[in-house]
């Protein structure tokens, strides 16, 4: 029973943490490592365990699946090579610089376990930047090079990891055996992940209960990501195309209240994942310390400084160095692609490689026997923390200063789609000569006449009766409150009711409105 005491004590304080997160503008991921620091050291808290071969699966396939279903396909293409270089060039680079600072400092370290700590801190985090960019207007070109990196560069550092693992413990690498291995897991995760996903779209057609359906995307999720695990294949790679390819085939074949069900389900899975990451891995840092000398403290605390100062270096010179080799290449050989990104966009996506869950459950799923474990797990948290907190808490004001502006391609994306969805919708009424007909043809007709008036032809968010259906909603709603409180209607018929209004006054409000 305490145990179930102890986690809900802890999602409340995470939900309050994520309050005051959101009123300040900051990255909430922030607020959880050091929410993570104090339950580190307040006695006689439990610590509950974690095993390793599960940590990964369970913090990283439905982080993984839910930003892959969120991103655009096109917009990664098009942006492709700096993706790309940051995936590979970055987090190699990082891991290689991290290895080696940490070789320098701990001499007695193995180098491939080194290269596991370096793996570890390679890769930024989806979540925690993203959580940052919710509050300033960022260009859209830019959130999405960051949404692009986060999301492939799992598998390069995991890839990494994992033969860094296998170096460990048998206490050789080869490279000439590691390589089929390497490219099978390359390409059967690219392979097997939309192939899945078309089975997996054509079988829950049939599926339209939705407590049924969310509970067969987590299962979906998991299998997938252990089954790739099972046959050697690259799980993130795997999981990331299924998403991808999901979120392409679904909109056709997915019913709107399963839809608005489950992204609501899996927002809440996702923040819930990052808590009892950042949770438990918090309480393995008292245990840590507690078991250090003083002198040994000062050393932990040097290796994780100069860890975290070397993942940020490596990063800015490696940002600002590809987008000069970038521009040079353009200048020369003349545009092929988008531009390369200018000073201030480059630094911006240098200062924006904050560490999180990715990093936490790569450490969580260390064996316990590995090399100088304490050291690395230690580290990592630093790591994370200090991203979240110093670049996290910064990154806002760095925006401010460098005012970077955004002709905000995806608003007139939106404006352009909603004038010819509203046209559709209109020339569909043809025909019909019913009242109700007419109304709805009157409504869609002065949205049109906004739209053909804009200089861009951008209909506007709302419908011109939407601010008049929440009103009608609004004082319905009192009415069947109000019949149940004299005990005219039974709770039965008033949840009916109020479903119906729901659905009501969910049509007729812009999205912006509705999310919290």
């Amino acid at each position: 029973m305490l145990i179930f005491e102890w986690i809900a004590g802890v999602l409340v304080v995470a939900v309050l943490l994520a309050g005051v997160a959101r009123r300040l503008g900051a990255p909430f991921p922030a607020f959880l490592a050091i929410g993570g620091v104090v339950l580190a050291f307040v006695p006689q808290v439990p610590r509950p365990g974690l095993d390793p071969d599960l940590a990964l699966a369970l913090f990283l396939a439905p982080v993984l699946l839910d930003a892959a279903y969120d991103t655009s396909l096109r917009d990664l293409r098009r942006n492709w090579r700096p993706i790309a270089g940051l995936v590979v060039g970055a987090v190699g680079v990082t891991t290689v610089a991290v290895a080696l600072v940490a070789r320098w400092l701990v001499p007695d370290m193995p180098f491939a376990a080194c290269i596991v700590l370096g793996a570890i801190v390679a890769p930024p985090d989806a979540v925690a930047a993203l959580s940052v960019l919710a509050h300033v207007r960022l260009p859209h070109r830019l959130v999405t090079i960051l949404k692009g990196e986060s999301l492939f560069n799992d598998a390069s550092s995991l890839l990494i990891y994992r033969l860094a693992l296998g170096a460990v413990a048998t206490g050789s690498f080869a490279p000439s055996e590691v390589a089929p291995t390497f490219l099978i897991g390359v390409v059967g995760g690219l392979a097997a992940g939309p192939l899945l996903a078309m089975l997996y779209v054509r079988l829950m057609r049939r599926v339209t209960d939705p407590p049924s359906a969310v509970v067969l995307q987590f299962v979906a999720t998991f299998g997938l990501w252990l089954a790739a695990e099972r046959v050697e294949v690259s799980g993130v790679l795997t999981v990331v195309s299924f998403g991808l390819t999901v979120s392409r085939l679904s909109p056709q074949t997915v019913p709107a209240h399963l839809r608005i069900t489950s992204n609501t389900v899996w927002e809440t899975a996702v923040f819930v994942l990052n808590v009892l990451a950042f949770v438990l891995v918090g309480l393995q840092i008292g245990p840590i310390l507690e078991g250090l000398s003083p002198a040994e403290r000062h050393h932990y605390a040097l290796v994780a400084a100069a860890v975290f100062g070397t993942t940020v270096a490596v990063r800015l010179a490696w940002v600002l160095g590809a987008r000069s080799v970038a521009r040079l290449w353009h200048r020369v050989l003349g545009p092929s692609g988008p531009p390369p990104i200018g000073l201030r966009s480059g630094t911006t996506v240098a200062w924006c490689g904050m560490r999180g869950v990715v990093t936490i459950a790569l450490a969580l799923a260390l064996p316990g026997d590995f090399p100088h474990r304490d050291l690395v797990v230690l580290t990592a948290f630093c790591v994370v923390l200090g991203t979240l907190v110093i670049q996290g808490l910064t990154v806002r004001p760095l925006l401010a200063w460098f005012s970077l502006g955004d002709d905000d391609p995806v608003g007139h994306e939106i404006g352009r789609a909603r004038a010819a969805a509203y046209r559709a919708a209109r020339d569909s009424l043809d025909g019909d000569d019913s009242p109700h007909a007419e109304a709805l043809r009157r409504e869609f007709d002065a949205a049109l006449s906004e739209a053909e008036s804009h200089d861009e032809g951008l209909a506007p968010e709302s419908l011109p009766a939407d601010g008049l259906r929440r009103r009608a909603v609004e004082a319905a709603r009192g009415v069947i409150l109000d019949l149940r409180d004299r005990g005219e209607i039974g709770d039965d018929a008033f949840f009916r009711l109020e479903e119906e209004l729901d659905w009501t006054e969910l049509s007729a409000t812009p999205r912006d409105e509705v999310v919290p």
